[in-house]
């Protein structure tokens, strides 16, 4: 069995190696379904609600309205702390395949329960394009 949860921020970013218009600072209104799969636990439940939004939220707040920027791009990096903007500096160029990757590594972090067997995380960056990963998960 299968439940999902939606969860939305704003978030700028930019392609610097990008040959178009991505390699401008810009950002979107994301949206991410995180999906579970895994057996009814004794209260006939995958994972409670509640309990998806503990541990999703902190990691959307700490994305919305802030800028995710490569650490190697030093450009932006120096303007966003001359602004003292929100940021979150990562090890990769923020493209929706990359973010939804990381957000599936930070979820799986969290204290899912053992009856939960894989989650599936959807990110869509505009209203027309969407990045999906899937991850089994390993109680050991």
């Amino acid at each position: 069995m299968k439940i999902a949860k939606e969860f939305r921020w704003e978030m700028g970013h930019r392609l610097p190696d990008h040959f178009g218009k991505c390699k401008n600072i810009h950002g979107h209104s994301y949206k991410m379904m995180v999906e579970f799969e895994g057996e009814l636990d004794s209260n006939g439940m995958i994972i409670d609600y509640y309990i998806v939004k503990e541990f999703i939220e902190p990691i959307v707040e700490k994305l919305d309205h802030s800028f995710m920027v490569n650490k190697n791009d030093g450009v932006v990096l120096e303007f966003l702390e001359k602004l003292k903007s929100k940021k979150v500096i990562v090890e990769f160029d923020s493209t929706v395949e990359n973010i939804t990757r990381y957000l599936i590594e930070e979820i799986q972090k969290s204290d899912i329960p053992s009856n939960v067997s894989g989650i599936k995380v959807r990110v869509c960056e505009t209203p027309d394009d969407y990045a999906e990963e899937n991850a089994q998960l390993n109680h050991e």
